[in-house]
Parts: C-alpha cells; sequence; structure tokens
C-alpha cells in the first residue's frame, strides 16, 4: 500500500527535524570542545609528572594544574607544537618573567613537543655557579641546611630509596622548600659561573643527583615557559613493569611552593 501525500510530507518533516538536531547537537559537542581546549591554552591546564627530578616537592605520579596565564594573557593556541614546529605565544596583555624559586612547566629547548617541570633557578642578569654542590647567585650563596628525611623517605619512590639520600631545607628567591642529593654522587659538585642571558632562565630539579636540567643543556627562553605549577590535585602510580600500585591521597591538594 503506498503512502498518501501527506504521510510522505510528514515523514519528510521528521528526518528534517532528526538532521536539525543532529547538526544541533554536533555544533553543541564542538563548541564545548573548543571551549575547553581554549581554557587549556590560556588559564589552566593539567599535567602528570612522569619523573623524579623534582622529588621531593614533586612524586611521580602526581598530577599537577598549571596556572598558563601566570606569565601574561595569551592569545589561545598561539604556543602550539604541531609535528616538528613549535610557535611562539603572542601575548595580549600583563607579559612578565617567572620569579626566582618558580616552579614552571616548559617546552625543553632540545626537544620542543615534549614538557619538562623545573624551578626557575637564576633569572636574566644573574650571575650563577655552583661550588661544592651550593648554588651561589650573585656570589651569594643559597645555603641548604641539612635535616633528617624520615618523614620523605618513607613516602619515597621504590627507585630512590637505595641511594644515600640528604635533605635540605633551602630558600631560592622567596620560596622555601626542600632538595634532596645523593651523598655519594661527586659528578656535579661543582659549576663553573655564567652571567644569564635577556630573556633567558636557569632551571634546575630540586631532586638535584636526579635532574637533567640546565646545567646539562642550558637556559630556557621566556617563550618556552607554559606556565606556573600551583598545585596537587591527585597523585597516583598506575601499576606497570616493576612500578607498584601507589596512592597518595595525603598530598591532594598540596601547594606547590
Amino acid at each position: 500500500m503506498s503512502e498518501t501525500p501527506e504521510e510522505i510530507l510528514n515523514g519528510a518533516a521528521k528526518e528534517l527535524t532528526k538532521q536539525q538536531k543532529m547538526i544541533k547537537e554536533a555544533k553543541s559537542i564542538f563548541i564545548i570542545i573548543i571551549s575547553v581546549l581554549t581554557f587549556r591554552s590560556v588559564f589552566f591546564e593539567p599535567f602528570r609528572i612522569p619523573s623524579g627530578s623534582m622529588i621531593p616537592t614533586l612524586m611521580i605520579g602526581d598530577f599537577i594544574l598549571v596556572n598558563k596565564f601566570a606569565y601574561g594573557f595569551k592569545v589561545p593556541f598561539t604556543d602550539l607544537v604541531l609535528g616538528e614546529s613549535s610557535f611562539n605565544p603572542i601575548y595580549v596583555f600583563g607579559k612578565d618573567d617567572p620569579k626566582r624559586g618558580d616552579v614552571v612547566v616548559f617546552k625543553y629547548p632540545k626537544d620542543l613537543s615534549t614538557n619538562y617541570i623545573k624551578r626557575v633557578i637564576g633569572i636574566p642578569g644573574d650571575t650563577l655557579e655552583m661550588r661544592n654542590k651550593v648554588v651561589y647567585i650573585n656570589d651569594k650563596a643559597i645555603e641548604p641546611k641539612e635535616f633528617d628525611g624520615k618523614t620523605i623517605m618513607a613516602d619515597m619512590d621504590d627507585k630512590f630509596k637505595g641511594y644515600n639520600l640528604k635533605f635540605y631545607h633551602t630558600k631560592t628567591g622567596e620560596h622555601e622548600h626542600v632538595i634532596q642529593q645523593d651523598g655519594d654522587n661527586y659528578y656535579k659538585v661543582d659549576f663553573e659561573k655564567i652571567k644569564i642571558p635577556e630573556g633567558k632562565f636557569f632551571v634546575m630539579g630540586d631532586n638535584r643527583d636526579f635532574s637533567y636540567d640546565a646545567r646539562y643543556w642550558g637556559f630556557v627562553s621566556h617563550e618556552q615557559i607554559k606556565g606556573k605549577a600551583m598545585f596537587v590535585w591527585f597523585s597516583l602510580i598506575f601499576p606497570f613493569g616493576e612500578n607498584p600500585f601507589k596512592f597518595r591521597p595525603g598530598r591532594i591538594g598540596t601547594a606547590i611552593n
């Protein structure tokens, strides 16, 4: 039995309504995705800590939130990395330099598609050197004060527990924090005095003897810095290979100083 013209029209109308609804939903999803990506590009972005270079400030498996506009408000997506091409951010206003002691996420200068996190030790115009593992900024020592790190060792990632670790309270700029050193490691005891150029920054990990940082590959430019680390919002190691499962609820909400 063939359909009447009225039934054909009603069917076409229903099909059109269905298509319109799908288009509307697709537009909504697209707007949400763009909004989220814009928010991540300009305001805040989550990162996961994959290595131990910033222990004890940051542990392997920490999930952190990074303030993307801490050093200036950028045009969205202007600092993207696409394949082998990396673009410098365009600042709308408020461009500012990181402060000495800030913990920053940046594009690794030797491979701009990779993100690193370290602490800013030297800023433009500073002279910096290391003597017997003590950092000197403008000829003034950043004096470390040793303390018993049993509490830190109890929560230490397993791969570092076999080393002769020593723990020190120190202050870099306005940031009071803790560093750790391997008492048996004498590979990077000294670092020849240098002057930090304009627009460049010298960064180091708080896990001083297990950090691949500016002592090995040089300066970080302002354009390569993505933002300032704010706090830990989750901490979890998934069981993979030799890594045991580890959940650290006590680290949730920890401010990064």
